[in-house]
């Protein structure tokens, strides 16, 4: 049986059509994707993500911990601050996608918030605890303790404004802060865009999760499902682990590596792959890039892609996009076949279809 989200009851009133995701049961539509998609994109959509794992560090050794093993400077986040990183092996291939927030505890202590792929949280509890040796470090995983929403759009700000009743300050991304919603429903919301719109992540205790949503949809925000979000993810270039991402790929080769990787932090598990690929060769052989299917529907996964009957490249996610008219996708390409506007193909098993090299994200 899958695990059911603190939302499953309000999202079925809604009409929500579940599917299974990372073994949760999840809103894949609420009848009309398609309808969802415009609605986010014109306004504010709000998708229900409480699937995403999640895990609690505290004690004194926590940041000092999670820096040794992720890419990232954890070390100097300050409260209210976050960022992306990746845990990786001594080769620097990535083993994990993550994003880490510095909070403040109901009881006044510090904590280190991790947020990784949804189902992974037990994996990577596994992975931190063989790593911990003397350091003063305590992990919870609060996975089923809290429900996770996405409210983006380019009325986002202006939805959470109406909830909240006051006005929302501006945050760079991966900036956080404490409100209450819905009566006593006290959340984090963390500013965080995957989807290539402005957007905020609201989290709260699983108890107060109909009482955040509805304050939320009261306020203007359109229920949204998986479908729409895909449709929006693959479109904003943003790559996750599963389908974009695994162990065996090197992680400067992920698009968002750039911010995810601090060279001044010290040493980390990693490093040394990570620097010489920077100091010798200036860039990597492979890089996450766009597509534009011009011809046929959207791409397999694992499609190679060919140019010149050379093979250049593989097929990682794709999707039909709204706003371009034409099927999108993400790929790893090797380095010279990167340029947008670059004509190539990708096999597929009906055959060859024409693609070409798009920046990223592919809407803008």
């Amino acid at each position: 049986m899958p695990l059911t989200s603190p939302l499953h009851d309000i999202t079925t009133r809604a009409g929500a059509a579940f599917t299974e995701a990372a073994g949760w049961s999840l809103p894949e539509h609420y009848g009309n994707p398609d309808a969802e998609y415009r609605a986010t994109v014109a306004g504010a959509g709000l998708f229900d993500l409480s699937y995403a794992a999640k895990i609690e560090l505290t004690g004194p050794d926590a940041p000092m911990f999670l820096g040794n093993l992720s890419t990232n400077d954890i070390k100097n986040l300050p409260l209210g601050g976050g960022c992306e990183a990746y845990f990786c092996d001594s080769r620097a291939k990535v083993q994990f996608q993550a994003w880490i927030y510095h909070i403040q505890l109901a009881d006044g202590r510090h904590a280190m918030w991790v947020e990784t792929t949804p189902g992974r949280n037990t994996d990577l509890v596994k992975y931190l605890d063989r790593y911990l040796i003397s350091e003063q470090v305590e992990m919870v995983d609060r996975s089923a303790d809290f429900a996770q929403m996405h409210l983006t759009g380019p009325g986002s700000k202006a939805v959470l404004e109406r909830a909240l009743g006051a006005e929302v300050p501006h945050l760079s991304e991966f900036l956080h802060m404490e409100r209450t919603l819905g009566a006593d429903g006290v959340c984090s919301i963390r500013r965080h865009d995957p989807l290539g719109l402005p957007g905020y992540d609201v989290v709260c205790r699983a108890h107060h999760a109909d009482k955040v949503w509805g304050a939320l949809t009261s306020a203007g925000a359109t229920p949204a499902g998986l479908r729409a979000y895909e449709t929006l993810r693959i479109e904003a270039g943003t790559p996750v682990f599963g389908p974009d991402i695994d162990s065996n790929r090197f992680v400067m080769e992920v698009a968002n590596a750039a911010r995810a990787v601090s060279y001044a932090k010290g040493c980390f598990l990693g490093q040394e792959p990570i620097v010489m690929a920077r100091d010798r060769a200036g860039h990597v052989n492979r890089a996450l890039c766009g597509l534009k299917v011009l011809e046929g529907g959207p791409l397999p996964a694992g499609a190679k892609v060919f140019r010149e009957g050379q093979e250049v490249g593989v097929v990682t996610s794709s999707v039909l996009s709204q706003r371009l008219g034409v099927p999108v996708a993400l790929a790893y390409l090797r380095w010279k076949h990167q340029d947008p506007g670059i004509r190539m193909e990708a096999e597929t098993p009906a055959g060859r279809q024409a693609v070409e090299v798009a920046g990223l994200p592919m809407v803008r």
